[in-house]
């Protein structure tokens, strides 16, 4: 059996919006084994691990053996000594379970995680669950444009606890002071029917679009080894974001304080209030960020966007359970995590609900070129999220990666939301043992070598650097070839990794919408 595990770049990929694109880690599935050293039968065991670390323990549990029943030494004593190891054997695993038991409750009461907001969260909850107003969960009367993009076949979210939870949400910001888009592509009759009966109960300005079959021919396509013609994955997915985005296009007058991008996740209203504006405040009680990300699980344990999520000095992430981040650099996110702030420092998440200023889509970027919309990169064989992209293009160009104090985009632990209800339920209360996982998680990290190497990483826009890149050529067999080239780097070298996944066309019932193309030997 191997032993590899994937890269957290290659199962989790993206936004689970519009596409199919579900995580495959399990640590089942890859070769954890505990290795029990060989004892003898009839010979002396060896001290069990408990008894190194509390010998006291192991003492007393001696001279408890001692005065039990003796095992009578006779023709069956094999049988005897076998059943004799099984019940010790049983003694220490009810130990060792007895001891994270207590663990587990006294992090619970005495150090949870997550678990006791600053006190301007509870404040903003408090006027958005006391008071019946509109827009009483909007305290400055910002003004918010939340956009999302959807693929629901069923009209399952935008008749179900998604479309409710949006409707809620208007009403808590006030719907003279919201502007809803909605785009959703090739969901069918039902889709289609759900989203038109949504459409009939926002109060709000509103643009909902529905698009039968999305024209693939207004999408970019790349030439992949072998010459035929595709569309990469990452360009699709950009492309449906950005039609959620064209009402700004369409009114550029229009100002707005904050936009919220929506997954098909499910969360908490209030909780996108606080996401809003409770992420980061100044003295004046204003939420100050160029963005600020929830954190997704698609169970009550595992982190979901690690492919759009890089840490503070871009390294992509450790294992997907809590603190997330690895101890590479001067992990200063991590760091963040475990003191327990609501906007841990990093260059790019995203976490299926993310709030921005919205002055970075509606005004030129601080490069001077025309205001953020999602994209692609150029490179064939270098991938990376749309997600982390458009992070990469609204912060201040960095020139000393390792130097990087702050980014203006946060990551805030306290919102969390999930890709179903069971999950949701389940947050609230593995949140509060979660500190527990600490040393593990980073014993993890480094018996499988996370976070994995990235060329590009410390690359500053606008550096002479050496780039191993695909170039194309026809006259070779492979239809190109990988050549180390000279050229000016981006700001986005941190967001990437080998590969290259395309859309599948006419895809039949129960195929997945994308396909990875095998990556050329370098």
């Amino acid at each position: 059996m191997s032993a590899r595990l994937l890269h957290p770049d290659e199962y989790e990929l993206g936004s689970r919006s519009s596409v199919d694109s579900d995580g495959t880690f399990n640590l089942d599935d890859d070769d954890f084994e505990s290795q029990i050293p060989p004892t003898s039968r009839l010979g002396a065991r060896r001290r069990p691990w408990f008894a190194r670390l509390f010998p006291f323990a192991f003492s007393g549990y001696r001279r408890l053996k001692t005065n039990s029943r003796p095992i009578l030494v006779s023709s069956a004593r094999p049988t005897c000594a076998r059943r004799f190891s099984f019940r010790r054997r049983c003694c220490n695993l009810h130990i060792v379970f007895g001891v994270v038991l207590a663990l587990v409750l006294f992090a619970s009461i005495f150090t949870p995680s997550y678990t006791h907001p600053p006190a301007h969260y509870s404040t903003l909850r408090k006027s958005a669950l006391e008071k019946n107003s509109a827009g009483r969960g909007n305290p400055h009367n910002e003004k918010v444009f939340i956009a999302a993009s959807l693929y629901d076949r069923g009209g399952d979210l935008a008749r179900g606890q998604w479309g409710t939870q949006l409707l809620q949400l208007v009403d808590l910001l006030g719907s003279h002071n919201v502007f809803v888009s909605i785009y959703e592509n090739d969901s069918g009759e039902e889709g289609q029917a759900a989203l038109r009966e949504l459409e009939q109960q926002i109060p709000s300005p509103k643009r909902i679009v529905f698009e039968e079959h999305l024209d693939l021919k207004t999408i970019p396509s790349i030439t992949i080894p072998g010459g035929e013609t595709r569309i990469k994955r990452i360009e699709y997915l950009a492309e449906l974001r950005n039609k959620a985005l064209q009402p700004l296009n369409d009114q550029p007058d229009t100002r707005y304080d904050k936009l919220l991008y929506l997954n098909d996740i499910l969360f908490e209203p209030v909780d996108a209030l606080q996401l809003l504006f409770s992420t980061n405040v100044n003295g004046d009680g204003r939420s100050q960020y160029r963005a600020a990300c929830a954190v997704d699980f698609d169970n009550p344990f595992k982190f979901y966007d690690t492919y759009a999520t890089r840490d503070l000095q871009g390294y992509s992430m450790g294992l997907p359970f809590f603190p997330w981040f690895s101890t590479a650099g001067s992990h200063e996110s991590r760091k963040d995590v475990l003191q327990g702030k609501d906007a841990v420092r990093v260059r790019s998440c995203w976490g299926g609900m993310v709030a921005f200023d919205a002055k970075f889509f509606q005004d030129p970027l601080p490069t001077g070129t025309t205001p953020a919309r999602f994209r692609s990169g150029t490179d064939l064989f270098w991938e990376a999220s749309e997600c982390c992209l458009i992070h990469a293009d609204i912060q201040d160009p960095q020139t000393r990666v390792d130097e990087i104090t702050d980014t203006g985009i946060y990551m805030n632990p306290y919102v969390r939301v999930a890709y179903d209800r069971r999950t949701l339920s389940w947050l609230g209360i593995t949140r509060r043992w979660e500190k527990l996982y600490s040393p593990i998680h980073n014993i993890g990290n480094h018996l499988v070598g996370l976070p994995w190497y990235n060329p590009r990483r410390t690359e500053a826009p606008g550096q002479s650097v050496q780039e191993t890149v695909w170039i194309p050529d026809s006259s070779q067999d492979g239809g190109g070839s990988f050549q180390t080239v000279d050229r000016t780097a981006g700001n986005d070298g941190y967001c990437g990794r080998r590969g290259l996944q395309v859309i599948v066309e006419n895809r039949k019932p129960g195929q997945k919408g994308y396909e990875p193309i095998p990556v050329p030997s370098i």
